[in-house]
């Protein structure tokens, strides 16, 4: 069998997510959009704050009387403003938040206030100031632009979009997956494992990985290496807008993923990447369903969905960026020369240094679990230095750019 050359893993993604397009947008009340995409810009409908309002607890006085003293006539509290226009030689007493009386200009903060019955005077040094007022629309204005589309909802833009006056938010819809692991030396059961055996851990994994980006996710398997097994679990992948399979993606006699594909009618985009961990990567369309086939050794497995499998919902649940950030970090140890494949070493992530891992073979799980970043290393790269910088992806899988 002639195999076609690996291509490198920045081509691999980029004729991935240039093929991919949103499925859709769909309004959902503001609290259930965090963690989705905003499939339209959110503008502001109100302003904010509407009105002026004090920045801290003290009173309130015009701008042209700030030597006192001054007659204190009521007092402004949040949600309970003063009634009033406030008069020469008058003044409010204010909370955080509260509305500024009309006439008013300046605060004058409570640790420099001095008060005897309604009677207010300045303490010395003590300086009534228009600074200690939130200006109306100081944090946006009706109309403003809040939220560009593209970029996911969190607790901080949830909050800016209800203030914005947003009671639901149109969102990215979600994909369907469905994850199929493959191999004769796969056991169902983890507590119940031959020595010839190996626990199925990996469909456990990709699903999990897969949830916070999928409308639903559904487990296949794990499926025996049969041709007509295979073509029957494709089968139970009917209507999912990604598939995802584990195992069965080389070139071994038992690996059946690619010819099982296309017996089942799916078109290989490209097969192979330069890559380590993970070079037997595969994409593939059947129809409007996306096929994505990753490497059966558990690291392997991790490290493809990471930087494919994830890249893949994001864009299609909306995301303007979806390729996991990077960071810059300093390296603790050294590193060897790169080969020809792009190597991620996995590492752990102190904050302010990285380290690898002890253990780097693609089917060490101990190693992975213990890892908290990936060390991204170009093809051909020259041995790394401590001390050096090196380029990290950090492994929390819903982390997006």
């Amino acid at each position: 069998m002639s195999l076609p050359p690996p291509i490198p893993l920045a081509e691999a993604q980029e004729r991935l997510l240039s093929q991919v397009e949103p499925l859709g947008a769909e309004e959902v009340p503001a609290a259930e959009a965090v963690g989705r995409y905003l499939a339209a810009d959110v503008s502001a409908r109100r302003t904010q704050p509407a009105a002026d309002l004090s920045a801290m607890d003290g009173y309130a006085m015009r701008l042209d009387d700030l030597a006192g003293p001054w007659r204190v006539v009521g007092r402004s509290a949040a949600g309970h403003p003063y009634s009033r226009s406030l008069a020469q030689g008058e003044a409010v007493r204010i909370s955080t938040g509260a509305l500024v009386p009309a006439g008013a200009g300046a605060i004058l903060l409570q640790e420099e206030a001095e008060r005897e019955g309604d009677t207010l005077r300045l303490m010395v040094g003590g300086e009534p100031s228009p600074r200690h007022i939130r200006r109306a629309g100081f944090d946006f204005r009706q109309g403003d632009a809040l939220i560009r589309r593209g970029l996911q909802v969190g607790p901080a833009q949830l909050a800016l979009a209800i203030s914005g006056g947003h009671a639901s938010i149109s969102v990215g819809r979600l994909p369907t997956v469905a994850v199929l692991d493959s191999g004769d030396e796969l056991s169902a059961d983890p507590a119940s494992c031959a020595p010839h055996q190996i626990p199925a851990s990996n469909g456990a994994m990709l699903a999990t990985m897969a949830k916070p980006y999928a409308r639903t996710v559904r487990r296949i398997g794990p499926v025996a290496d049969d041709l007509e097994a295979m073509l029957a679990a494709l089968g139970e992948a009917e209507g999912a807008d990604v598939l995802v399979t584990s195992g069965g993606a080389s070139v071994g006699d038992h690996d059946l993923v690619r010819p099982a594909l296309e017996r089942w009618g799916a078109t290989i985009d490209f097969w192979r990447v330069a890559m380590k961990p993970g070079k037997p990567v595969m994409v593939a369309r059947r129809g409007p369903q996306w096929v994505l086939g990753l490497p059966g050794n558990p690291v392997s497995s991790y490290v493809t969905a990471f930087l494919f499998l994830l890249p893949l919902l994001r864009g299609l649940a909306g995301s303007g960026q979806p390729l996991p950030a990077r960071i810059e970090t300093r390296l603790e140890g050294a590193l060897p020369a790169v080969g020809e494949r792009q190597e991620f070493v996995r590492a752990w992530f102190s904050g302010q240094t990285v380290r690898p891992v002890n253990e780097q073979d693609s089917s060490a799980l101990g190693a992975l679990s213990a890892a908290n970043a990936l060390i991204d290393r170009r093809a051909g790269a020259p041995a790394a230095i401590s001390g050096g910088l090196v380029s990290c992806f950090l492994l929390d899988c819903s982390r997006i750019a």
